[in-house]
């Protein structure tokens, strides 16, 4: 490899302030694991922090929990932790349900507060429980709501004064690309519309500045670079001045002002606890807070650094290592453009992922053509890019990949 040898990327793990964190987690030695934009790796934490839940509290304490242990507030406590994270202010953020059913309240909120307008404006290739939820809502409401889908150098253009709302995901799923928040927010205010932004590849991943960049909502999920474990709550932001404002649609019990007055008719919290339903996930929501703590001791611009850093080697490794395989870079070379990825395209990028799965170096696929790699900092060294690259080459160079076992299609991919 030009210009480089294993020593040199040794070296960089020594020097590397944020190297002490992967000692947090548990990972085995061998595993390169470039997967954490999908799950994030384990604290070595959440195994204590489980096992007190489910024998003390929940064996011991039984019910006495909601009030002894704190259960009925977790949703809030978890929630400010997250908002120190994605700059909001104590008392926007709540850790509850899914990305989903959190985009989906808010939608229907600021189609409310934009009563006459019409037009949701997305990106056509989001992720697609975005999409889905939103046609499903619209299909519900039946008031001639329309999406008008626009990529990435159109939505700018798209925002127009009949747009009611502009729901978008900040940095891509498939290629990473980073949307600029910040302009994007302004040109919808300037028009008259609000903004949910979905920030499941970016919240854990980089510095996030929602009250700087004025941003209306906002939704995420626990379980990639928070490192909450699979299917870790989610979490949604409400502005301040936004809240009481709107009633979200699912009026579960835990978003009346006082749940446990039993009233009869829903009298909606004026607070971000209207955003909640039903009784939330404690096992769930315990375990999560693992992660966050965790990464709230990390120094968000030595990730950043770090992130952008892994990244640049990785591209530049595997295209002048397996450039002439027929490879092709998808996220944008400018590491102030993308998130904490890496995906490449290529016709046979399904195969070339379970060959490389099984050589010890997790990523993944997303049809139809992206082998995808997450480069979380709080525990992706950087002897790890050289390696991975090692493997990468030697499946294409003795065509590995072509084994009849890597291309059998498999449930999750």
């Amino acid at each position: 490899m030009p210009n480089y040898t294993r020593e040199d990327f040794l070296k960089l793990d020594e020097n590397d302030p944020l190297a002490a964190f992967r000692d947090e987690f548990e990972l085995p030695e061998d595993l390169i694991y470039l997967d954490g934009n999908s799950l994030g790796a384990m604290p070595k934490s959440a195994k204590a922090r489980a096992l007190d839940v489910v024998e003390r509290e929940w064996g011991q304490d039984l019910i006495t929990s909601w009030n002894k242990n704190g259960w009925f507030h977790l949703t809030e406590k978890l929630g400010n932790k997250i908002a120190s994270l994605i700059g909001a202010a104590s008392g926007e953020v709540l850790a509850c349900d899914a990305t989903g059913l959190n985009l989906y309240k808010l939608l229907s909120m600021a189609l409310d507060l934009r009563e006459g307008r019409k037009v949701i404006v997305m990106e056509g290739s989001n992720f697609p429980t975005d999409n889905y939820m939103t046609q499903g809502l619209i299909k519900q409401r039946g008031q001639g709501h329309e999406i008008r889908f626009a990529e990435i150098d159109q939505i700018i253009d798209a925002i127009t004064e009949d747009v009611a709302v502009v729901s978008l995901t900040q940095v891509h799923y498939k290629t990473g690309h980073l949307l600029d928040m910040k302009a994007i927010t302004e040109k919808a205010h300037a028009v008259g519309a609000l903004v949910i932004w979905d920030l499941c590849h970016s919240a854990g991943a980089l510095p996030i500045d929602l009250n700087k960049c004025d941003v209306d909502f906002a939704v995420g999920c626990g379980y990639k670079y928070l490192n909450g474990g699979p299917g870790a709550p989610a979490f949604i932001f409400v502005a301040k001045r936004h809240q009481g404002t709107a009633a979200q649609p699912l009026t579960g019990w835990w978003s009346h002002a006082a749940p446990f007055a039993f009233e009869r008719d829903y009298r909606p919290s004026g607070t971000i606890w209207q955003s909640l339903t039903g009784t939330q996930p404690i096992l769930s929501l315990s375990v999560l807070e693992c992660g966050l703590d965790v990464m709230m001791r990390a120094d968000m611009a030595d990730l950043r650094q770090k992130s952008i850093t892994l990244c640049d080697y990785f591209i530049e490794l595997v295209e002048s290592e397996c450039g002439k395989y027929g490879f092709e870079l998808a996220t944008p070379r400018n590491g102030e453009a993308r998130g904490s990825q890496v995906s490449f395209r290529h016709d046979y990028g399904y195969a070339i992922m379970q060959a490389l799965i099984a050589d010890k170096v997790i990523g993944d696929f997303r049809a139809p053509n992206i082998v995808r790699f997450g480069f979380t900092p709080l525990y992706v060294r950087y002897v790890d890019v050289w390696d991975a690259v090692a493997r990468l080459k030697k499946i294409m160079k003795y065509d590995l990949w072509k084994n009849a076992k890597y291309n059998q299609l498999t449930a999750v991919t």
